[in-house]
């Protein structure tokens, strides 16, 4: 009887404390290192999404006005709050947003707005305050520069020409898989 109580226990493994112990230490080194890590590789694809809907959103504004055969404009707020911006119809100061709503005169339309609270890991900035889109040549005035930038200084911009075009690239390469901007 004693051998098969002998092998009903070598046939019971489990792990020691020493052995979890150890386990846990590895497990903490790996998270410690990786954690840095992926926290960059979020704020850099957070950068890229924000960056390829601001791309989106001066491409439909081109089309938008020459759809509806109306000037459409695209308008930057900073406040302390945060950034944001819209795209309606009308007069340049027809529109506002801030970090929760656009909101716009009567009569005007406003057809797309984003916004983006202090905190956020990235804010839209522009070197104009608003931009319009003729509608019967799809031409833009003022042209201008907008810079998707994120916490750590990370950003990418759009560079819209006087034709509508919008050209992306990161100063200094920051951004991988993205033209680096001339200097």
């Amino acid at each position: 009887m004693g051998s098969v109580f002998g092998r009903a226990r070598a046939a019971v493994r489990g792990w020691t404390l020493v052995e979890l112990l150890a386990v846990l230490a590895m497990v903490g080194i790996l998270a410690a290192v990786a954690l840095p890590s992926f926290a960059r590789m979020l704020v850099r694809r957070h950068l890229e999404g924000v960056a390829a809907q601001v791309s989106t959103d001066l491409q439909y504004l081109r089309s938008e006005a020459i759809a509806r055969n109306a000037g459409v404009r695209i308008r930057f707020v900073a406040t302390p709050a945060g950034t944001c911006y819209v795209i309606h119809t009308g007069a340049d100061q027809d529109c506002s947003c801030d970090t929760v709503a656009a909101s716009c005169r009567a009569g005007v339309v406003a057809l797309r707005s984003a916004a983006f609270a202090a905190e956020s890991p990235v804010q839209v900035q522009a070197n104009v305050e608003s931009m319009r889109v003729d509608p019967r040549h799809g031409t833009v005035s003022p042209t201008g520069t907008v810079r998707v930038v994120a916490a750590d200084g990370t950003a990418v911009h759009h560079v819209v020409s006087v034709l509508g075009r919008v050209r992306t690239c990161s100063p200094g390469g920051q951004v991988p898989g993205v033209t680096t901007c001339p200097s």
